[in-house]
């Protein structure tokens, strides 16, 4: 049986940040450093006979050059080639993105420079997810909103934004990198969330839930978006939404005049 995805990505620099260090990949496409030619919301349809890698990565904004980042781990996924064996595939994703972050540090003298990332990967088979940091992806069903992505944070005091225990741009030397992968299947119906935590820091998960609920893939991203900034924008904000939709089979019922017989 084979299935829609249904996609809508919006990403905004907020109202607080001077530079959108935010990056994404969605059909194949990412912004470039200070990029500003895309024009959002960018939406279309795959079908899920061929592999389809969706994905959020939020450059960290509180070390240098997080938009480097977040665009070179951008960029390897959307060269990725999806095989057999996806878990594999992202695995060997991350090392390379996180190997070629830490080189682009070396070469330029940069001390530290990282992103998060959250990833989405449909196939005929099912979905596979990956993630380090906390950029999060969640599922929304019969009214349900459940986060399926795992935190890489480390307990901090109350009050305070946890510093992240994993992401993409740590040298090998002080940590061995472990993105969170998981595999399950989709139903029709599903809508699945990716986004920056220019998102959920700015909503409530009750708000994000409500919106959800309503509306089209296009018109809820942008909604997304657009209450993260009514609520402050604090912070960059990158959504990506994607819907299931099964695919009806069209039986086309042709006859032969000539002998009587059916074609389907």
């Amino acid at each position: 049986m084979q299935y829609s995805i249904i996609y809508s990505c919006v990403s905004h620099i907020g109202k607080v940040r001077s530079m959108n260090q935010d990056n994404f990949i969605c059909d194949k496409r990412f912004m470039n450093v200070n990029d500003d030619s895309i024009i959002f919301p960018l939406s279309g349809t795959k079908n899920s006979k061929n592999a389809s890698i969706f994905g959020v990565f939020d450059g960290m904004g509180g070390e240098e050059c997080g938009e480097v980042a977040s665009y070179i781990a951008a960029k390897n996924a959307s060269v990725l080639e999806i095989g057999k064996d996806e878990v594999f595939d992202l695995t060997q994703f991350c090392q390379k993105a996180n190997t070629d972050i830490c080189n682009y540090a070396d070469e330029n003298g940069i001390s530290t420079m990282g992103t998060t990332a959250a990833m989405l990967v449909f196939t005929n088979d099912g979905i596979t997810l990956c993630n380090i940091g906390d950029s999060k992806v969640f599922r929304f069903h019969d009214g349900i909103l459940e986060q399926i992505s795992k935190d890489h944070i480390v307990i901090s005091a109350f009050g305070t934004k946890p510093p992240l225990s994993q992401n993409l741009g740590i040298p090998p030397d002080q940590l061995l990198i472990e993105p969170y992968l998981s595999q399950g299947r989709y139903k029709n119906g599903d809508k699945y969330l990716i986004c920056s935590d220019g998102l959920t820091d700015m909503l409530a998960l009750e708000e994000i839930k409500e919106l959800l609920a309503s509306r089209q893939v296009e018109e809820n991203a942008t909604d997304l978006v657009n209450k993260a900034l009514e609520n402050g924008g604090k912070d960059n904000v990158t959504v990506i939404l994607l819907e299931i939709k099964q695919k009806k089979n069209k039986l086309l019922k042709v006859f032969n005049r000539q002998n009587g017989e059916r074609k389907v």
